[in-house]
């Protein structure tokens, strides 16, 4: 099991840009949005090299919220996936990785300006989604 999420000083400087353009008032929120993002992408996300000082922690509790089990499965099926061992340091390691990766698509498009913006995102991934069914 996931303790804590931990991030550093540059996922916290894009989170605090996303929080600004989406009015959303939470890291928890812009982290779980990165980690779906990441996840339903098919390649490994790349190794991340940010220093944790400075940055942003929070509980596994708070990252997961009410749905703290279904984040935890979906993570543990990619890490099975991809051929990672399920412990808790590379569990958090995965997740780490897959945050960043999915920060760094949201605050890279420049398209995420507001909460219609991520839903916009949702949409229209389940429209491609489902049109290559």
């Amino acid at each position: 099991m996931i303790d804590s999420v931990r991030l550093g000083k540059r996922a916290k400087n894009q989170l605090v840009s996303l929080k600004r353009k989406t009015g959303i008032p939470n890291w928890n929120i812009l982290c779980r949005w990165a980690f779906v993002l990441s996840i339903r992408e098919p390649s490994r996300p790349r190794q991340v090299s940010d220093p944790l000082e400075g940055g942003v922690e929070m509980t596994w509790h708070t990252f997961g919220g009410e749905h703290q089990d279904i984040y935890e499965a979906i993570l543990k099926a990619r890490c099975l996936s991809d051929g990672h061992e399920i412990t808790p340091t590379e569990l958090s390691r995965q997740l780490r990785q897959h945050i960043y990766r999915g920060i760094g698509y949201l605050a890279a498009s420049g398209q995420i300006t507001s909460v219609a913006n991520l839903a916009a995102l949702a949409v229209e991934q389940q429209i491609t989604d489902d049109a290559a069914a």
